[in-house]
């Protein structure tokens, strides 16, 4: 069973989950650490280590959701799964969005990360998209 965990610059994360619970109901196996300026980037990188440890105990993969790249999350994030010493594999994936983290959940079952993330990266794709008006008239009903 592979594992979630989502992390940003400030609240976005904590948003994020909060916003899934209201739509999906509990995400189990889901969880997030944000950067906060009042802690710190130092403050960040042991609740992130802590979080790693703690959910990757039994898990065959950890699927990190970040904000963006090159920033802070990402780095600590990256300087993780490429660590050797880590024991458990690990894929990060930037760009994190509320379809991308409710995709996410389908993926839990799975035991390879590194496909876990290649398949949400191409899902994830697929709800970005520019509204523009509709050929024909459609109703207000839903």
């Amino acid at each position: 069973m592979l594992k979630v965990i989502v992390i940003s610059h400030g609240p976005m994360a904590e948003a994020l989950m909060t916003s899934a619970r209201m739509v999906y109901g509990e995400l189990p196996g889901t969880s997030y650490v944000g950067l906060s300026e009042s802690a710190g980037i130092e403050a960040f990188k042991q609740d992130f280590a802590a979080e790693l440890h703690r959910v990757s105990a039994g898990a065959d993969g950890v699927l990190v959701l970040c904000d963006m790249l090159c920033g802070t999350p990402y780095n600590v994030a990256c300087r993780h799964a490429f660590d050797p010493e880590i024991p458990v594999p690990m894929a990060v994936v930037t760009g994190v969005n509320f379809p991308m983290l409710l995709m996410s959940a389908e993926l839990l079952e799975g035991k390879d990360v590194q496909q876990a993330a290649q398949e949400l990266v191409a899902q994830g794709g697929e709800a970005i998209a520019l509204a523009r008006p509709a050929p024909t008239a459609q109703l207000d009903d839903f």
